[in-house]
């Protein structure tokens, strides 16, 4: 009898050459061709009339062959189709083959995508029966199923091939859910949910072992992150930290301003873990511009008040240095010691900062990753900040070390996330689920709306005529060029021909500065520099801005090439603009070809909400992606999808939860089949949670 870790290739009509294809998909054992599922179905029960078909849906008509065609140029097939309501086309591409198999006069069952051409319905590459002569359509179930595929697999061999496996594999599947909790939620049990996802007789098994799977996948996710999260509770060996109201008073007289509500609510939030002796682990969210860095700055000068060093690593040098800025500004007069640790400093710098880090000598630190070099060693590090964490790639909160030299080198630092990439509502439950979050939802006054223009090729002239008329009224203007790692040299000499043309010849009167990743630090800080002090009018950039630079008076953010960004860059790139109390205008110039590029900018100027755009981010691009996700240990999903099946996904959280709170360590007989899923579910990961 087949195991289920057995190779596919054992499976009746797979065969070795068949396996290595499968191979791609990432079928390898039976157990993989069990969880190989469909991509697709089409119900063969609901025709509809060609007068009803919609596009964009997946139908069924039955219809009689009009006109048949196959033009000389292109390699495709083309139909007129007709019943008593209507007619429409079809085409089938690279299928010319098909001629032999349809005749003229005949009637069919056709099902397949419904798109459009040239304002007209067609049916695009459909599947397609002979009505025989009693009336019937050829024998087969109701419901087609379609697998992904790759070059060199016909859906018939995937459809055997998952044949076989049920046949083979489908009575060795161990349920982890347990019976009581399935009847309470009412899920059927794993062999009738992969029997029906594979083979339903109706639309309504596919629902029914969809939403089975589905929970199970999020059930075992959210056990991990409640495992993890449980780890982090139960540590005590953070240095406690306590901010009283008379400490409170001496930090809020550093700011020249008030706090927002929103922003008095997160540092309330972060008092009180700073005041425990187990490692704050908080995300702090906000949109661009809502006065995150301030409320970080709190919290760096509450642990430099409890005699504690606090360190801010930004993801870029340019960050980097304003964070410094922004300290020199608020705290120069103060008695707090403050030092800038980046990878472009001068040896025998680097070795003056590194010594008063050791020394205690500075109290705040602000650095790029060179703070987690080995040869730094901190006095009394109490509280880690990091800005955008997801910029800093395989950087993982759980693996990160801070040197100390304190007595106690046991000690972890309390540690603070920020971003300003908001996270939506469903990886706030599943990524950062062990995480706690404050969420500044308010700007401070002064920030003005942001005004977002599509431009097309044909309107680039009259947005240039905009811009000069803003640089003429004393404003300045960002234009930014995107730089794709693949094809970085052909966007860096772009950018570096576009500053030199716009200088020349759109902005003759104006002074156009270049801003691009691999200038030396000390180039990159002049630019910036003339930049800040108005001295240059157009700062044409690549992305190296993306993040929290902060030009008041620029008020034009033209993005080029802008459908070659994602939306969260084309968030963060708008949010350097309307940092003052001028009116600010962002200008998307591009040429989008693709419905994803254009539902990107059209999204981008309908709203300038942070956490709708982040919504629309996370559905276009799904949590593999969004936010460095992968690098978080989440692993893919590969049923679920947590912007569509989010009322699941909080269910298997509660009860995720509610599992551990009742058996912590997964020990009791009921979990066996839990744990023994969620270890092989979490394998590459297991050192993010502590199971048992």
């Amino acid at each position: 009898m087949a195991k289920l870790g057995d190779s596919v290739q054992y499976l009746k009509g797979v065969g070795p050459k068949r396996a290595q294809l499968l191979a791609k998909l990432g079928v390898r054992t039976v157990g993989d061709a069990l969880q190989f599922f469909p991509r697709k179905y089409v119900d063969r029960g609901n025709v509809v009339p060609i007068a009803q078909v919609v596009a964009g849906c997946d139908q069924a008509v039955r219809a009689r062959i009009v006109d048949m065609r196959s033009p000389r140029w292109g390699d495709r097939l083309e139909a007129l189709i007709a019943d008593s309501s209507g007619e429409m086309r079809v085409i089938w591409f690279h299928a010319r083959f098909l001629a032999k198999a349809l005749h003229t006069g005949d009637e069919y069952l056709f099902y397949g995508r419904v798109g459009k051409y040239k304002r007209r319905l067609q049916l695009q590459h459909p599947k397609f029966e002979r009505i025989a002569e009693d009336g019937n359509a050829e024998p087969g179930g109701q419901i087609l199923v379609e697998y992904p595929t790759t070059d060199g697999l016909q859906q018939a061999s995937l459809v055997r091939m998952t044949e076989e496996a049920l046949r083979a594999g489908l009575l060795l599947a161990k349920e982890t859910l347990p019976q009581a909790m399935r009847e309470r939620l009412h899920l059927v049990n794993l062999r009738q949910a992969l029997r029906m996802i594979h083979r339903p007789a109706s639309m309504d098994e596919v629902k029914e072992a969809r939403r089975r799977l589905v929970f199970g996948e999020f059930f075992l996710m959210e056990l991990a992150v409640a495992l993890r999260r449980r780890s982090a509770l139960t540590l005590h060996n953070a240095p406690p930290i306590p901010c009283d109201d008379k400490v409170d008073k001496r930090i809020r007289a550093r700011f020249p301003f008030t706090f927002t509500a929103a922003q008095d609510k997160a540092i309330a939030e972060i008092r009180a873990d700073l005041a425990r002796d187990r490692p704050m682990t908080r995300l702090l969210q906000g949109d661009v511009g809502c006065g995150k860095t301030a409320v970080a700055l709190y919290a760096a000068l509450a642990a430099v008040a409890a005699g504690y060093q606090a360190a801010i690593m930004a993801p870029t040098e340019i960050l980097a240095a304003q964070h410094y800025q922004n300290v020199e500004k608020y705290l120069v007069g103060s008695r707090v010691r403050w030092a800038l640790l980046v990878g472009g400093l001068k040896a025998s710098e680097r070795k003056k900062v590194l010594r008063r880090i050791r020394r205690g000598e500075a109290d705040i630190i602000i650095g790029t990753h060179a703070l987690i070099q080995q040869d730094v060693t901190f006095a009394r590090l109490g509280l880690m900040v990091v800005d955008e964490q997801h910029k800093f790639g395989v950087l993982q909160r759980a693996e990160a070390k801070w040197q100390t030299a304190a007595d106690d080198p046991e000690l972890e630092p309390h540690y603070l996330v920020m971003t300003a990439t908001p996270i939506p509502r469903t990886l706030a439950l599943t990524v950062f689920g062990d995480l706690d979050i404050s969420t500044i939802d308010e700007m401070p006054p002064g920030r003005t709306p942001v005004d977002t223009w599509a431009v097309s090729p044909r309107g680039r002239k009259k947005a240039y005529t905009f811009v000069r008329g803003q640089l003429a009224a004393g404003r300045q203007a960002f234009v930014v060029y995107p730089l794709v790692e693949e094809r970085a040299r052909l966007d860096l000499a772009a950018a570096t021909e576009e500053a030199e043309r716009l200088a020349r010849d759109v902005f003759p009167d104006f002074e156009v500065g270049l801003l691009h990743g691999r200038m030396k630090p000390e180039e990159k800080d002049a630019v910036m520099d003339r930049f800040r002090r108005g001295e240059v009018h157009v700062l044409v950039s690549t992305l190296v801005i993306e993040v929290g630079v902060d030009v008041p008076n620029a008020t034009v953010m033209m993005i080029e090439h802008a459908e070659r960004f994602g939306l969260a860059q084309l968030h963060q790139l708008r949010g350097r603009i309307g940092r003052g109390a001028e009116k600010s205008t962002c200008l998307l110039l591009g040429n989008p070809k693709t419905e994803e590029a254009s539902r990107r900018i059209a999204c981008m100027a309908e709203t300038t909400d942070g956490f709708r755009i982040a919504e629309e981010d996370l559905r276009l691009r799904g949590p593999g992606e969004f936010f460095g996700t992968r690098q978080h240990g989440m692993p893919e999903l590969v049923l679920g999808n947590v912007v569509e099946d989010y009322d699941l996904l909080r269910l298997a959280r509660n009860e995720a939860f509610e599992w551990i709170k009742r058996d912590p360590d997964l020990s009791g007989p009921e979990s066996r089949a839990i744990r023994r899923a969620l270890v092989k579910r979490f394998r590459d990961t297991l050192r993010l949670i502590e199971v048992g």
